[in-house]
């Protein structure tokens, strides 16, 4: 773990509250994790045009 992503996780448990369970932390790092690798493809231009999520989506809203 590089030094700036221990940094991050701990002061993540750090701003939870006393009496945090162990599940958690875990739910919370996974949905950092997510996000961060979420912004990561937008940065590296791999998202989708609003237009196509439109298409896409309106075939299952057409159901």
């Amino acid at each position: 773990m590089l030094p700036a992503t221990k940094e991050q996780v701990l002061e993540l448990v750090r701003s939870m509250p006393d009496d945090v369970t162990v599940d958690d932390v875990i739910e919370e790092l996974y949905f950092k994790l997510q996000v961060d690798e979420g912004l990561a493809e937008l940065d590296g231009g791999e998202s989708v045009p609003h237009e196509e999520v439109e298409r896409r989506l309106s075939k299952w809203l057409s159901r």
